[in-house]
């Protein structure tokens, strides 16, 4: 199983990040246009798709709910908080830390795994959408603030906030799903097309600003934010499904998915806002490169452990 992760998920995804590397050290692409791209159009339609086409079924979400909210809010985002404060980090710092062990690359890189994982049950599939869901809310609430905070007001971050469309298209996404409405085909055509593709340039966008990073030096919150997004938050994770007594392939899925390294909306987010954009991808691109090891490994313990 652990080649078969890395021929079958790894290796394909850093295949589209080498090849985004490769097109910006070629053409040298305006990035900044890039970026605003995936924010303000394929991002929002992938979220969107996935709210609306899951089926919500009221105890795993119940189940997932309490979850969540105990392993972002009262563990992961406490973990991250403690660890900046320790350290004694500067703002920019600090939301890079924080960001890094709180969110994770749960579309591009945890959806893929998880479909070839649970490839025959279809519910640590779900229950992975659940977690993406999540996390898409966490990035453009906390994770936002994090990075806003940095330079920005309180009332400046609220403005940034509303003015996100991933925003509304979580908000749309829940209420057309909790009402059952059939879209017709000239609106569910255009936005799969977008949604699909949302991964190949979140992709080539994190490549084409991996390419132009020169890395001097490696800077101590890098080290970690590894040691926490890719070896701390999944002993949390496990402590808490647990304590909480969820067991099956809903544990499994849930223990998998806190291995994932991360995110890369928090690179494009700081390209987005100028807020330490380099060490953001660095993050993500080291978590990412380990993560190839971490998480098979995480996926075989979840066979032992569940």
């Amino acid at each position: 199983m652990f080649f078969s992760i890395m021929t079958s998920v790894i290796l394909p995804i850093l295949l589209l990040v080498l090849i985004g590397a490769f097109l910006q050290k070629k053409f040298s692409m305006n990035l900044s246009h890039l970026s605003k791209l995936l924010t303000y159009c394929l991002m929002p339609a992938a979220v969107f798709l996935n709210l609306y086409l899951v089926e919500l079924d009221a105890q795993l979400l119940t189940q997932m709910i309490v979850y969540l909210l105990l392993f972002f809010s009262l563990v992961t985002v406490m973990l991250s908080q403690l660890l900046s404060k320790l350290l004694h980090l500067k703002a920019g710092e600090k939301a890079a830390l924080n960001n890094s062990i709180t969110l994770m690359n749960s579309g591009n890189y945890g959806l893929p795994v998880s479909q070839l994982v649970f490839s025959g049950q279809p519910i640590g599939i779900t229950v992975q959408i659940f977690v993406l869901v999540f996390q898409n809310i966490l990035t453009y609430s906390y994770g936002l603030y994090n990075l806003l905070a940095a330079s920005k007001s309180l009332l400046e971050i609220l403005k940034a906030f509303i003015r996100m469309p991933v925003i509304y298209a979580v908000l749309l996404g829940l209420f057309l799903q909790y009402l059952n409405v059939t879209l017709p085909d000239f609106l569910m055509v255009p936005i799969e097309h977008l949604a699909n593709g949302f991964v190949a340039l979140a992709l080539l966008l994190l490549g084409a600003q991996l390419s132009a990073i020169s890395i001097r030096y490696f800077h101590r919150v890098i080290t970690w934010a590894l040691l926490g997004r890719l070896i701390a938050v999944p002993v949390i994770a496990f402590l808490l499904i647990s304590i909480l007594g969820i067991s099956g392939v809903i544990a499994q899925s849930l223990f998998i998915a806190s291995s994932f390294p991360t995110s890369r909306n928090t690179s494009s987010l700081a390209l987005e806002y100028n807020v330490e954009p380099e060490l953001h991808a660095q993050i993500v691109l080291y978590s990412t490169l380990l993560s190839i090891l971490t998480v098979t490994f995480t996926i075989y313990l979840s066979t032992i452990l569940f």
